[in-house]
């Protein structure tokens, strides 16, 4: 219902289809996004990314360990080893973006609705710090929409419109506090 943490946006590259580098396909960089991590003379590293949408690299059961993707200057796309070697190929269906996430180490706040009994319903609080839950900061509420349909909880204040025990419309009045 409600999200509240500290988002950043990074360089990154976006794969349309699947390219192999190497003899014998030695790795494979599946569609989906990667974040850049470096930069140098011959070229930009990338990673996948922890979040949905991520691609993934695949490695050959023969080829050397996989250490970063390398979009070069020259327009080849490099899967390199951990023993800094290269394997490229032409970098068709790769395009520059900016990719939006939450910060590793930020503090989070949430809001989830967990459905309606009657004329009441069930909203979970969660904290995360670093990306993990911390279990002394959860807590599950309950509201009687026959008193009022605006919630709050922590800051955040809730309009509810409409609300069945799958669904629930809503309106954000206020979020946990103010942006930075």
């Amino acid at each position: 219902m409600v999200k509240q943490g500290k988002y950043i946006e990074h360089e990154g590259i976006r794969l349309s289809d699947k390219l192999s580098v190497g003899l014998m396909a030695s790795y494979s960089f599946l569609p989906g996004d990667y974040m850049k991590t470096g930069a140098s003379k011959s070229g930009e590293f990338y990673l996948p990314t922890n979040v949905s949408g991520s691609g993934q690299v695949t490695v050959s059961p023969l080829a050397d360990p996989f250490q970063v993707i390398m979009l070069g200057s020259d327009g080849q796309i490099c899967g390199v080893s951990t023993l800094n070697a290269y394997s490229c190929t032409k970098a068709n269906g790769v395009a520059k973006v900016k990719l939006q996430g939450v910060a590793a180490d930020a503090f989070q706040q949430t809001l989830i609705y967990s459905g309606k009994v009657g004329s009441k319903i069930n909203i979970g609080y969660r904290e995360f710090s670093s990306s993990v839950a911390r279990p002394a900061f959860n807590n599950d509420v309950e509201y009687d929409l026959t008193e009022s349909t605006t919630i709050g909880y922590k800051g955040a204040l809730i309009e509810v419109i409409n609300a069945t025990n799958q669904s629930i419309e809503y309106r954000v009045l206020r979020n946990f506090n103010a942006a930075e």
